[in-house]
């Protein structure tokens, strides 16, 4: 390996060590805000619901078929592989480096994509007070200015992220406590089994639900950031599943069964209207602002886990080193750079177009997970597991069936032009992975050449043996298959 590169990696090395890994407490708050935010969007599962029955139903039922399958597989995986790029690897080890690169693409798409509303919802729940904002000369540059301003923050580092991440998941949902504990004299238990089913959108009412409970596996990709992660993972994914379903299911019992609505009227935002009539306009104001600074921790969350998954796959050799290159603070910089670039690029586009598409190439990725699941659990079954779902591989295949046959219906309910689009972003993705190795042949590009596999700290070290990811063994064999160059891989 050239000296420069070891002097680099060791300043890279020595900057990682520097700055604090992530704990149990901001890592629930980094996996709320990459899964929900708060009940902020689900307005619109109540209007294609056709009434508060269906909505309440979802956000009841639909966590156990979807969120606790997808959170047990990630709390398993992510802590048989706890290094950055999660999800990657483990399609890497299952499949082999091509689709692992497939997945780490379509995700990342997927997860600009999404990134890319943050912005825009900020600014369409402060237009109802701000009616500047409806003007494109005003718009526009503060979409920029928050996009920048959000960056830079998450440039700062992970940690940071993670404090301010607690601080606003208090200031978000705190309102919403008061809201119910003031709804209580008012509620009508009648209120909430009202269903119109001939105004039931069932595209619109499965997307609102599957966004708004999907993402799970994302927090997997800082999994080399977190202190301890054999033991905070499962931890933190246990917590963050009961937060969320809590954020999402109280404030709709509390807004649909102490006022009388149509279904009609819910939509982005209405739950500040909802505040001013169970609480005044007091009320209204501090969900308002409580709205707009949740989009800033759904923003923070998401940059930090694109970012570290792109990171992830340079450390592994699929991406040039220069993802890989740290700032003094310990955080991607050209990664983040790169993400955010997708994001302002991403952000024209309206807020239904986004949701599908993201939710389109989410689903196939979700199906690459699930497969490589059930395929480590047969053809690896002596991987260290340092969390392992109690369940035999018989169990384990059903527990991932329900999960599945939702995403096929969500990609079932998809529209024609989400098909072609997926399909281009799909295309793509093969063509850049030969390419790319091609330019790693011809040496176009610097790429990283040596894994390396820290030794982990503290109590992980009885848990978790040194070895090399099986996903880097595959990878490596596969970049060294030509015979070009000479590929070590070593144990820490």
């Amino acid at each position: 390996m050239d000296e420069a590169v070891m002097v680099d990696e060791s300043k890279n090395r020595a900057n990682t060590k520097a700055n604090p890994k992530l704990t149990i407490l901001p890592l629930i708050a980094l996996i709320f805000y990459e899964v929900s935010g708060g009940p902020f969007g689900v307005e619109d599962s109540v209007k294609s619901g056709g009434g508060p029955l269906l909505s309440l139903l979802g956000f009841l039922i639909f966590p156990l078929f979807w969120s606790i399958p997808e959170a047990l597989v990630t709390a398993e995986l992510s802590t048989s592989f706890p290094e950055n790029g999660g999800y990657v690897l483990w399609i890497s080890s299952a499949f082999g480096p091509f689709w692992g690169f497939q997945e780490g693409f379509w995700k990342w798409f997927s997860g600009v994509m999404d990134n890319a509303l943050y912005p825009v919802l900020f600014l369409d729940y402060l237009k109802h007070s701000f009616p500047i904002f409806n003007n494109m000369i005003a718009r526009i540059p503060a979409l920029l200015g928050i996009t920048f301003s959000l960056t830079y923050l998450n440039y700062r580092g992970l940690h940071i992220v993670g404090f301010s991440a607690v601080l606003l998941a208090c200031f978000s949902l705190f309102p919403f406590v008061v809201m119910a504990v003031l709804s209580i004299p008012s509620i009508n238990p009648r209120r909430w089994v009202v269903v119109d089913y001939k105004k039931v959108n069932w595209r619109g009412y499965f997307n609102s639900l599957f966004w708004n409970l999907n993402y799970w596996d994302n927090a997997s990709t800082l999994a080399g950031e977190i202190e301890n992660p054999s033991r905070t993972f499962p931890k933190a994914l246990l917590g963050a599943v009961v937060l969320v379903v809590c954020s999402y299911l109280i404030p709709l019992l509390a807004g649909t069964g102490a006022v009388e609505t149509d279904p009609s009227d819910w939509s982005d935002g209405y739950f500040a209207q909802i505040g001013m009539l169970i609480g005044g306009s007091w009320l209204k104001w501090w969900i308002q602002a409580a709205a707009a600074l949740s989009n800033m921790g759904l923003f923070e969350a998401e940059m930090s886990s694109d970012a570290f998954q792109l990171l992830g796959m340079s450390e592994i050799g699929m991406l040039p080193s220069i993802f890989a290159s740290r700032s003094k603070y310990g955080t991607p910089t050209f990664s983040i750079l790169c993400s955010a670039t997708g994001v302002i690029f991403l952000s024209w586009m309206s807020f239904q177009e986004i949701l599908e598409f993201l939710n389109f190439l989410y689903a196939i990725g979700m199906l690459f997970e699930f497969a490589a699941f059930i395929k480590l659990r047969i053809k690896k079954p002596e991987l260290h597991r340092p969390y392992k779902i109690p369940l035999k591989t018989f169990g384990a295949t059903m527990l991932c069936l329900p999960p599945v046959l939702l995403l096929i219906l969500v990609m079932c309910l998809a529209s024609l032009k989400t098909f072609l689009v997926s399909g281009f972003v799909i295309l793509l993705g093969f063509i850049l992975y030969p390419a790319l190795n091609c330019a790693k042949q011809r040496q176009w590009m610097k790429f990283k050449t040596e894994i390396i596999t820290l030794r982990p700290s503290g109590n992980d070290l009885e848990e978790h043996q040194t070895v090399v990811d099986e996903a880097s063994h595959s990878l490596l064999s596969d970049i060294s298959s030509d015979g070009v160059e000479k590929l070590e891989s070593k144990g820490g």
